[in-house]
């Protein structure tokens, strides 16, 4: 076998591949006896046509058979005798190749590869130096968490008669529109609980400020103007009267903060025991805050510190799955259901999404190619156990059965798990960078 490698560019090679004759003609004489004990040819036993006739009949079938064994053998040949890592491959269509069973057969095989990174100081004796993080969790913080406890276990009490709804006050009303004194089919709400103060819209109307100081039992008629180009004709270009009444008003009554309370949220014996158990939870919170701060500083320390090419079709399959996924967003968003098609989307419109996500999708193939590095260096590797326990994480997080996610993974082939691979492996890489970085003071 014959290798020419052409340098097109800092990561791209052209490869020129070429099989000697004799390998050639030992794969058209066994395509053409594994096609005789196949087909049946008028005439003849099974296995005992002449080959002249199969060549005549079958030529071309024959010769596409042998390209699709000879190519993708003698590329991974190619490959591992050039010791070159492509992460793209692009090989000429079978209809674009030529063959001849008794001569050499050619064929050139464009690569991308990885860029030659040359790792910065990461680890001692020069460990990457961080600025300190030197948040604690404070009293403050635990009695405004101790807080939102309370608002959870508020009840509503009754008002006591005669007194006015203020701003965090709530009152049950009936609401119904009115169009020329007469009531307006799809206007109407009975027994709706609303907050004083939530600027929520009740029929699309603005509620708040008609209820702040007004008692239960009182009516009130809040007349709302349409346009005339409102798409409700029934309403275009009218006033309709809607007409409130405050069928009862409710104070929000906080628990004390007391032993009994803290009983109330959970297995806790006493107050001080609910408060520890808070401190602990938003110091692990914190912790994790912490870390991953520090984790972002060490990746913009390596994003900043090394310079090198990138292999383009790397970043363009990123760009491609940022957008997807912004896409996808919106399609929940929105409630769609239907499956994504890029397609549908107005030129303009696709180049504007792949023009915005291009920075990130930079960033993130840059750090990758790097944390790849440093896990090829320190000899890092993604085991069985690994996968496992990032599959339970994950699960755990999605909220869904382990066992199902595994199946998704499973469905999605070898490209799915080696992606999940991947990006444990980056996490471990990171890991190794953080647990050998120096915090400053």
């Amino acid at each position: 076998m014959k290798v020419e490698m052409t340098e097109l560019g800092p990561v791209k090679r052209a490869i020129r591949i070429e099989v000697p004759e004799e390998e050639v003609k030992e794969r058209f004489r066994r395509a053409y006896a594994e096609l005789n004990r196949q087909v049946q040819v008028p005439g003849f036993r099974p296995g005992k046509a002449p080959v002249s006739l199969l060549e005549r009949r079958y030529a071309k079938t024959v010769e596409e058979d042998v390209i699709r064994t000879l190519v993708p053998e003698y590329y991974d040949r190619a490959v591992r005798q050039t010791g070159i890592h492509p992460v793209v491959v692009e090989i000429p269509p079978i209809d674009r190749v030529k063959i001849k069973k008794d001569a050499s057969f050619a064929f050139t095989a464009t690569v991308e590869i990885r860029p030659k990174i040359e790792l910065r100081d990461y680890r001692p004796p020069n460990p990457i130096s961080l600025k300190p993080d030197k948040r604690t969790v404070t009293d403050e913080q635990i009695a405004k968490a101790l807080e939102v406890l309370r608002e959870q276990q508020a009840q509503l009490q009754p008002a006591p008669p005669g007194v006015s709804l203020k701003e965090g006050d709530f009152a049950v009303v009936d609401i119904e529109g009115f169009l020329d004194q007469q009531p307006l089919d799809g206007t109407k709400k009975q027994g709706h609980l609303h907050r004083i103060g939530s600027k929520i819209p009740v029929l699309g109307l603005e509620i708040d400020q008609h209820l702040n100081g007004q008692v239960e039992g009182a009516h009130i008629e809040i007349p709302q103007s349409y346009p005339a180009t409102h798409p409700d004709q029934r309403v275009a270009g009218k006033t309709v009267a809607f007409r409130i009444t405050i069928v009862s008003a409710k104070h929000k009554t906080l628990p004390t903060l007391d032993d009994e309370f803290a009983k109330d949220c959970g297995p806790y014996n006493s107050l001080d025991e609910l408060k520890d158990k808070l401190r602990d939870q938003m110091e692990k919170a914190l912790k994790r805050d912490i870390e991953d701060g520090y984790k972002e500083q060490i990746m913009k320390r390596l994003l900043d510190t090394h310079h090198f090419d990138l292999p383009q079709a790397l970043v363009d399959r990123e760009v491609t799955a940022i957008v997807r996924s912004q896409l996808h967003a919106r399609h929940q968003k929105r409630g769609i259901t239907d499956e994504l098609d890029e397609q549908a989307l107005r030129p303009e419109e696709l180049k504007k999404l792949q023009e915005e996500a291009l920075p990130e999708a930079t960033r993130r193939v840059k750090l990758g190619l790097i944390l790849d590095a440093v896990a090829e260096k320190e000899g890092l590797t993604v085991e069985e156990a690994d996968l496992q326990a990032e599959i339970a994480r994950m699960a755990a997080e999605l909220k869904i059965d382990t066992l199902e996610l595994q199946r998704i993974i499973q469905a999605g082939g070898n490209d799915s798990r080696d992606e999940l691979r991947s990006r444990i492996l980056a996490d471990k890489a990171l890991d190794f960078v953080y647990r050998h970085a120096v915090i400053q003071g």
